[in-house]
């Protein structure tokens, strides 16, 4: 057994040592070769490929330019008036706007001050203002002048709190949400129409399924204060396109307008906004443009 032993070890150690010996010999053949090279078509192939995505990346970034330097352009002769039909545009289709702010730019008041006061001197009467941390909240609504506006509360059919807020010598009926009027409001709103139902179906033993229409739903967020108007155009001020937990209940009909960041907003962007929605009429809800 032990000879057995000794031989299989003798040999492993002849075959490592030959293996050794064998990639010695090899290492320098290899390292003495030239590398492959490429061939020409290959390589023109390569060149012309990175020629022609920089020729289009070049494209795009000079179209994205002049047509942020158009705009911009655009935005300044609206505001001096120079622009002729942006000059008058009615506004009896628009009786209620919504704004939503990005939490982060929210805290911008002196933006936000600025927008209203050119929401006013443009016309608009009813506004609802959102953010989803509720910072236009916390900063806006204790220092407003004024009270709860029961007559704008009552042309608009709502039951959420709006207070008068005089900017620029003009009266202006605001509304403050936030992200806890959306999730937080359906939640209580729902429970509350299972509670009325357990209520009202407390003597009764039927096994009728339960059924909520659309006009429960709406007495249901009114009575806990979530209920509102449907705005008849968004402006949403932030880097994302949506509208950012704004209560989906409320957009059923509602035009929604992407506005860019609210640090680079513009008075004639938002006359442009109130222009297109103005040559739109609504056809059984939906928007369509009018010829």
């Amino acid at each position: 057994m032990y000879d057995v032993h000794f031989v299989l070890s003798h040999k492993i150690i002849l075959w490592f040592l030959c293996r050794a010996a064998f990639v010695a010999n090899e290492i320098p053949l290899f390292m003495n070769r030239s590398p492959p090279h490429m061939s020409r078509p290959s390589v023109c192939i390569k060149l012309i490929l990175g020629l022609l995505w920089f020729i289009i990346h070049l494209a795009i970034s000079l179209f994205s330019l002049w047509s942020h330097l158009i705009y911009s352009i655009e935005c300044y002769l609206i505001s001096f008036g120079l622009i002729p039909k942006y000059r008058k545009f009615q506004l009896d289709r628009l009786k209620y706007l919504a704004v939503v702010v990005d939490s982060r730019e929210a805290k911008n008041v002196a933006k936000i001050d600025q927008l209203l006061c050119w929401l006013t001197n443009i016309g608009v009467k009813y506004v609802c203002l959102y953010d989803i941390d509720g910072v236009l909240r916390k900063s806006f609504a204790p220092t407003m002048n004024g009270s709860r506006d029961e007559s704008s509360g009552n042309y608009l059919d709502v039951g959420a709190n709006m207070k008068a807020l005089t900017c620029c010598h003009k009266e202006m009926a605001i509304e403050y949400i936030s992200g806890s009027d959306g999730k937080e409001g359906i939640a209580k709103a729902a429970s509350l129409l299972c509670s009325t139902y357990v209520k009202g179906n407390r003597d009764t033993c039927g096994n009728d399924e339960i059924v909520f229409t659309e006009a429960d739903m709406s007495s249901a967020l009114k009575a806990i204060g979530c209920g509102g108007p449907e705005p008849d155009l968004l402006l949403v001020y932030g880097p994302a396109r949506c509208h950012l937990g704004f209560p989906a209940w409320r957009l059923r009909y509602t035009e929604i307008m992407h506005m860019g960041p609210l640090n680079s907003m513009k008075y004639g962007a938002i006359v442009k906004a109130f222009y297109k929605f103005s040559k739109k009429y609504q056809n059984f809800g939906k928007l369509i443009f009018s010829s």
